[in-house]
């Protein structure tokens, strides 16, 4: 099996069939999105805290209380992602494969942009990215910037970093920034401790990568902001996917490219 073969259909009957995985580098061509569902009475404050912050928070798509599919996303929110995290009163209570017997029907959905889709147009134009060549999940950050609260969310801005060679880090700006639905240009460019990032070695979710001589950390916005909020803001019941473990919509890249 190729993951960067796979038809969007295809990686979802995958996933729904026990595959567990990070999906950067699967199908590609294809957006990805970050899930994170809420009870109805939660949903505006969410849908207010996105706006806020829309660097972080980009949203692809919402859906009707209960609802298990979306426009981009052909397919069914409980099942078809590789895997999800359950919150109760903002602890992470578990991590597993599918959420059908936990749904609700208050449930609103929130499908948030990304950064994996970019990465296809990174490696077409040359640059590296570093987890997908060696077969790891990406690593991930909280960040000592607070995002703007709404409501009842606030929390911490969370960074995914790639490392990219010196010569080549104008070209990853320039390539990203024109995808801002899902994340757009990095926050961030070279030392982590400007955002509070003690060890690069150690991050707060997904596996460290290697940064060589030569290349400088880069970090974007990462969509697993949400789930750092809700652990912050503790409701009463939310469930997200697993960092770097993401929704593999039916939206082709291009849908989200700007000139």
């Amino acid at each position: 099996m190729n993951p960067a073969e796979l038809s969007p259909s295809r990686a979802r009957a995958l996933f729904r069939d026990g595959l567990r995985v990070p999906t950067s580098g699967y199908s590609p061509g294809y957006a990805q999105a970050n899930l994170i569902s809420l009870p109805r009475d939660l949903a505006f404050d969410f849908l207010l805290f996105a706006q806020r912050n829309p660097k972080a928070c980009p949203v692809l798509d919402v859906t009707e209380p209960g609802e298990v599919s979306a426009s981009v996303f052909d397919g069914d929110l409980r099942t078809d992602l590789p895997a999800y995290r359950v919150y109760r009163d903002g602890k992470l209570v578990e991590e597993r494969a599918d959420v059908t017997d936990l749904w609700r029907d208050d449930l609103v959905s929130f499908l948030i942009g990304c950064s994996f889709t970019f990465e296809t147009p990174l490696l077409e134009a040359g640059v590296p990215v570093r987890h997908i060549e060696a077969g790891t999940n990406a690593a991930m950050y909280e960040t000592d910037r607070a995002c703007r609260s709404a409501g009842r969310f606030s929390g911490p801005l969370v960074v995914s970093m790639r490392p990219i060679p010196a010569g080549q880090v104008a070209d990853a700006v320039r390539i990203t920034s024109r995808y801002p639905a899902v994340h757009g240009a990095p926050v961030h460019v070279g030392d982590p401790a400007a955002l509070g990032i003690a060890d690069l070695d150690r991050p707060d979710y997904g596996d460290p990568v290697q940064v060589r001589e030569g290349e400088v950390p880069v970090f974007w916005a990462c969509g697993v902001t949400p789930q750092a909020a809700v652990v912050a803001s503790a409701p009463e019941f939310a469930i997200g996917h697993a960092p770097g473990h993401m929704a593999i919509t039916d939206a082709r890249d291009t849908e989200y490219q700007v000139p």
